[in-house]
């Protein structure tokens, strides 16, 4: 019996593979590097790769990600300037068109959709935005792959950061970088010692080399795991996988519609992997929380507006009817020993 500790190693022609079908899942002919760690270190390994001295950046916080990746940049020694949503909205575009003219940024980055408040940012429109005044595109699409439409080449995305364990329903333990020429021009030359936070180094310790084994010694388990996701999407289907979870999540705010009288987020700014319910005035998420199941799968959003919501997790996997029905049901039971009024049974239709 093969356990945890025994995994085969991977092999060293399977990395560029695995590259390949990122690249086709992205729609991009740019270079992808493969990371060995969760999404967050190659989020970090773009600023500070970026972020050096003299640049200057337009960083659009949306949630605790893109402050992290503005002080990341700011460590590198970048300018930035961070353009603040509301509090649990998505930024507006015409808030974005100001900055930019307001200023000359070498960089406008942003996080394409958002799990925390389950809000989506206009990234077609923002990319064509930053490109029109010369900006590089760099976006944080960890969440939003395999859950909405991601087209790195049409949009002029010149880094986007991917991470498998989100709507691609895979493991934490690696990430990927999609890098444009645009974006290789800009990036900080190599260093004296390797860096996993250099994209220069990852280039040319892995792309420079012809793509075979990666440098250091991979965790065969993570890429066994990326090898094994990739094949659940592409036997799905991608385009099958983003109408997945569309559908799971317009169920889901129409139920959360009916449940408490009111959207967070107006559809064409909600995201697709997670539905923020909207709740009634004087009722807290703890208030939800404390009533509801031990294991439920219900959750408080995450920053300063996430007591006023309740998450609907249908991400990956979770992205299918009857998981949404089981927590819409939940949510029905608590509001109903809270006293607020329910009709479960046109809640319940609305995600049929």
């Amino acid at each position: 019996m093969t356990t945890l500790t025994d995994i085969p190693p991977f092999p060293a022609d399977g990395y560029a593979p695995l590259a390949d079908q990122i690249a086709q899942i992205l729609h991009t002919q740019n270079d992808v590097l493969l990371i060995q760690a969760e999404a967050v270190v190659a989020l970090e390994a773009c600023a500070m790769s970026l972020g050096r001295p003299g640049a200057s950046a337009l960083n659009i916080v949306t949630s605790m990600y893109g402050q992290w990746f503005g002080g990341w940049l700011r460590r590198a020694g970048a300018d930035v300037v961070d353009l603040q949503a509301a509090a649990g909205q998505p930024i507006a575009l015409a808030a974005v068109a100001d900055a930019l003219a307001q200023g000359d940024f070498d960089l406008v980055a942003l996080v394409h959709a958002e799990s925390a408040y389950g809000i989506l940012n206009p990234l077609p429109d923002i990319a064509a935005l930053a490109r029109a005044h010369g900006a590089l595109v760099v976006v944080d699409a960890v969440a939003s792959v395999g859950g909405h439409p991601l087209r790195v080449d049409e949009w002029g995305i010149d880094l986007a950061v991917i991470g498998p364990q989100k709507s691609l329903g895979g493991q934490a333990g690696t990430s990927a970088i999609a890098v444009s020429d645009r974006a290789w021009a800009a990036v900080a030359p190599q260093g004296e010692a390797p860096s996993i936070l250099s994209l220069a180094d990852q280039r040319a310790l892995w792309l420079d080399r012809g793509r075979g084994a990666l440098p250091g010694t991979p965790s065969a388990i993570e890429f066994h795991a990326l090898h094994a996701a990739l094949a659940r999407v592409a036997d799905e289907g991608a385009a099958a996988r983003i109408a997945r979870h569309a559908d799971t999540a317009d169920r889901a705010r129409r139920a959360a519609v009916l449940l408490t009288g009111r959207a967070w987020v107006r559809p064409d700014a909600a995201s697709n992997l997670v539905t923020a319910v909207a709740l009634p005035d004087g009722i807290s998420a703890a208030d939800v929380l404390a009533l509801a199941p031990k294991d439920t799968a219900l959750s408080a959003g995450v920053g300063p507006a996430g007591d006023r919501i309740i998450r609907l997790n249908h991400t990956g996997p979770r992205a299918t009817p009857w998981v949404i029905e089981h927590d819409i049901s939940v949510l029905c039971d608590v509001f109903l020993k809270i006293g607020l009024p329910v009709d479960r049974a046109a809640v319940l239709e609305a995600l049929r």
